[in-house]
């Protein structure tokens, strides 16, 4: 059952919103026009002890929840820094999960406090491009050499790289040939992103500018075997545990940013004068507004729950996927509906609700689509066959 916010919740929600309230919509606008790197807004976070709020505190985190960070994710997306806030910190939250949760305590120690103080910069590498959703059929290989392993091959859509000091990176040190199963073979690494062996190209994108999306190619890039993650060959079962807070994650912030865009469309019909009378009276421009208002706290409900449940220790894996579903379709539905409200002047850059509508995009596709969510859906909670 989802209750109220607890006291120390809300206490995360409004410091957040306060630290974001220093970058306001124009300080978005002009990082969609320059492209420019959001790191103050990151520093701002990381200064307040946020970039930790998951993390042990054994290792200088605060030691709360994926609630909590669901909660501060929310709040970034719904102040207007839509996908763009979010994902500039999201690696902090969820990326580095697996070292929580599988690295050594040196390996922690080493690892989480730079990356919680942004001493360091890290970047997720995982997507290939002939691999897509198929996550068993990678091919990016990491060959033993002695004390160390030597990457070879291509990541896409790999986020922060142009930025990033460390990557987590996920690579073949078995052939699947010589596996049980293609999940095996696969091994989870952090370490430095030593661009003396690596290509970055950046990939020009419909939205969220100023968090750059590559293209990385990997040449002999060294990476020292107390830099791997568990067992070797077991890295594909480490990421498996990342997905469910991912979603969880995702879809909170989905919600805040649907929000975000009924809030202007909202203020928007009430302002709009066309013949004598604010828009916001004709039923045609209410109604799609209440329907987003529904949908998204519907969609809030389930992602909530599904925070609730990981944090006790429950399988979440239902709700996880569904709150993503849920989010990703309202959050389009109201940043669509935002537009339309402002009609003409929706499609301005001024009213912001087409940066917001551009940015969602990107988190109603990836990291698992809708239609993928479905088909997990249909066969592990209905018990359908499999699809594909």
């Amino acid at each position: 059952m989802v209750f109220p916010l607890t006291e120390e919740q809300e206490m995360i929600r409004e410091n957040v919103l306060r630290i974001c309230a220093d970058f306001g919509d124009d300080y978005w606008l002009a990082r969609d026009e320059d492209g420019e790197f959001p790191e103050d807004f990151c520093r701002a976070l990381a200064d307040a002890g946020y970039l930790g709020i998951a993390m042990p505190e054994e290792f200088g985190g605060s030691g709360l929840g994926i609630t909590e960070a669901a909660v501060m994710v929310q709040a970034i997306s719904e102040s207007g820094a839509a996908n763009g806030g979010v994902s500039s910190v999201s690696i902090n939250v969820f990326g580095v999960h697996p070292i929580v949760r599988y690295g050594t305590d040196e390996q922690k120690q080493r690892w989480l406090p730079p990356v919680m103080r942004r001493d360091e910069r890290a970047c997720f590498a995982v997507t290939e491009p002939d691999a897509g959703l198929d996550t068993t059929q990678l091919s990016t290989r990491a060959g033993r050499d002695g004390d160390r392993y030597l990457v070879h091959g291509q990541k896409i859509w790999t986020t922060t790289a142009q930025v990033a000091d460390k990557i987590m990176l996920i690579a073949r040190t078995a052939p699947k040939e010589e596996t049980d199963s293609p999940i095996d073979g696969l091994s989870l690494f952090y370490a430095d992103f030593d661009r003396d062996y690596v290509e970055v190209k950046e990939i020009p994108k419909m939205g969220r500018k100023c968090v750059d999306s590559n293209s990385v190619f990997f040449d002999g890039m060294p990476i020292p075997v107390e830099d791997r993650i568990g067992e070797e060959g077991k890295g594909f079962r480490y990421l498996l545990h990342g997905l469910n807070p991912e979603r969880i994650l995702l879809a909170a912030g989905l919600v805040g940013l649907g929000r975000a865009a009924l809030n202007k469309a909202t203020n928007y019909a009430k302002e709009r004068i066309v013949f004598d009378r604010p828009i916001g009276m004709n039923q045609g421009i209410q109604h799609p507004l209440a329907e987003s208002w529904a949908e998204l706290e519907a969609a809030n409900l389930m992602a909530f729950t599904a925070a609730q449940k990981y944090d006790r220790g429950e399988h979440c894996g239902a709700e996880a996927n569904a709150a993503k579903y849920l989010a990703g379709e309202a959050c389009f539905k109201a940043c669509s509906n935002a537009i339309q409200t402002h009609g003409g002047m929706g499609y301005a850059k001024e009213f912001h609700v087409e940066r917001y509508f551009r940015e969602m995009l990107i988190h109603r596709i990836a990291p698992v689509s809708p239609q993928m969510i479905l088909n997990y859906l249909s066969e592990r909670v209905l018990g359908l066959p499999r699809s594909y």
